[in-house]
């Protein structure tokens, strides 16, 4: 299995800057370590202990740093707990589970039980959207309310994306700004994540399988209230497909399609936290 990380010394670098960002954000919380089947997770968690739970699961190439600012605000209604993900660039074990098979699903159970969380809501952002999908069709039992942003596994990723990614990186720096900007839906990233961005793609050893497409009779298994979150200008998935297979298969899902929006959709905090606290 491939490790998350080219060498000891750029993990060093990704996870001091990881740091840097958290402590810089001013936002009160903890940092849990757990231990899995699968080897530690790293959790920042923040909110009242007594309150509902609710679950962040970040996209690849990323961590939880991501979500900081906006566990803020998550943080008023929900015990909150932003998950660094395995073989991804954060502080969790560094070993790539397959995409194929119920290891991820496994080991987010196992950290649910360590947690002591019996039933939470749960927030991801493209591969971490699959992931929680994939967890909810498995375990419907133990999830509340699902939101999905730009979701993996729904509709199929765009071939294009890997020729596209070539060109601008043949272009060095200018180029490299210029596609991430393509994946934020052309609008620009503050430049402490920009740099962020890049440093981990330096250094971490990015997933090369594709993640693989739920079949119709697992996606019909999404019983709990589904809100769903795609943006039109996503150049890393077929949004139009995605949104269409949801509408066709889960009625009772709110599909919301931002026709202006690329693959960065984090900026839907107002929105997915509507759906949230529908009920309180």
């Amino acid at each position: 299995m491939q490790t998350a990380f080219k060498s000891k010394e750029g993990k060093n670098e990704v996870l001091k800057y990881y740091e840097s960002i958290i402590n810089e954000s001013g936002v009160i919380h903890e940092e849990i370590y757990i231990e899995t089947t699968y080897g530690k997770t790293f959790i920042i968690a923040n909110g009242e202990k007594d309150l509902s739970p609710l679950v962040l699961l970040h996209g690849s190439g990323m961590n939880s740093v991501m979500w900081i600012k906006e566990m803020e605000k998550y943080s008023e209604n929900y015990r909150v707990y932003a998950i660094d993900m395995p073989g991804e660039p954060g502080k969790s074990i560094e070993t790539q589970l397959s995409f194929v098979g119920d290891d991820l699903s496994n080991w987010l159970k196992d950290v649910f039980e360590a947690l002591s969380i019996e039933k939470s809501s749960i927030v991801g952002i493209s591969l971490g959207a699959w992931l929680g999908a994939k967890f909810s069709i498995k375990y419907p039992q133990k999830v509340n309310k699902l939101a999905l942003l730009c979701p993996a596994g729904i509709g199929p990723q765009k071939k294009s994306f890997i020729f596209k990614s070539l060109f601008y990186m043949l272009l060095g720096e200018k180029g490299i700004d210029k596609l991430y900007y393509r994946i934020n839906g052309d609008k620009l990233i503050p430049q402490v994540m920009l740099n962020y961005q890049k440093l981990i793609a330096k250094h971490f050893n990015f997933r090369k399988e594709t993640i693989p497409l739920f079949r119709d009779e697992e996606i019909l298994q999404l019983t709990m209230p589904v809100a769903v979150f795609i943006g039109g200008k996503d150049i890393m998935l077929h949004s139009e497909k995605t949104s269409k297979r949801l509408k066709s298969l889960l009625g009772h899902a709110k599909v919301n399609f931002f026709p202006n929006e690329g693959h960065s959709l984090i900026n839907q905090g107002d929105e997915i936290r509507k759906f949230l606290n529908e009920d309180i």
